[in-house]
């Protein structure tokens, strides 16, 4: 193999081998799970009175994650699954096409974001949705009451996601982002409850 000069196809070196072994598997995915588990914080209680501290909300924004979102989706889709198999790809079609959107959107509005921000905090921003389908199932008996809860769980991902998206150049024109937003998540509630 050397004198046809491909000898370098076999050379290893040693203590590279050694060193890819030894670093973690999280690490080397990039995931961050004390991180994930602030995100999650930050988006469950997005009014600084209620949970009387003070949350960095714009960790969401200045560090943008993929892997924390994709698992608040993916945890979604499989509360949807009951009976309807073929929704999981309908919702991760619709959180990465909506999440475009979005971006298009803000971008146009003069925010100074990018598509990243946004995927992660869309992603996020559907914890509400994901606790609201936890409970909905024992309120079918009550309609007023569940559809009560569904609209309370929108309102609390639209907003949640719209005081994490709104940066400096969009405090004013937080309502046009507001009502795609809020289109966004109910047609992720309308997947979820079979509408």
């Amino acid at each position: 193999m050397d004198r046809y000069g491909f000898g370098w196809l076999l050379d290893q070196n040693e203590t590279e081998i050694e060193h890819e072994d030894s670093a973690p598997l999280l690490e080397e995915l990039d995931i961050d799970l004390v991180e994930i588990q602030y995100k999650i914080k930050c988006v469950l209680m997005p009014i600084d009175s209620i949970a009387n501290q003070n949350l960095n909300r714009s960790v969401l924004r200045d560090n943008p994650d993929f892997w924390g979102p994709l698992l608040v989706v993916l945890c979604f889709a499989l509360l949807s699954v009951y009976g309807q198999f073929r929704v999981v790809s309908w919702i991760i079609t619709i959180w990465i096409f909506g999440s475009f959107l979005i971006f298009v959107i803000a971008r146009v509005l003069g925010g100074e974001v990018s598509y990243s921000q946004i995927v992660g905090t869309i992603g996020y921003s559907l914890i509400p949705l994901l606790i609201i389908a936890l409970i909905v199932p024992f309120t079918r008996k009550f309609h007023l009451l569940s559809n009560l809860i569904k609209a309370f769980g929108v309102g609390w991902s639209t907003y949640s996601a719209a005081n994490l998206l709104c940066v400096q150049e969009l405090k004013h024109k937080k309502p046009l982002l507001l009502y795609p937003i809020f289109l966004l998540y109910i047609y992720f509630l309308s997947l979820y409850s079979g509408v």
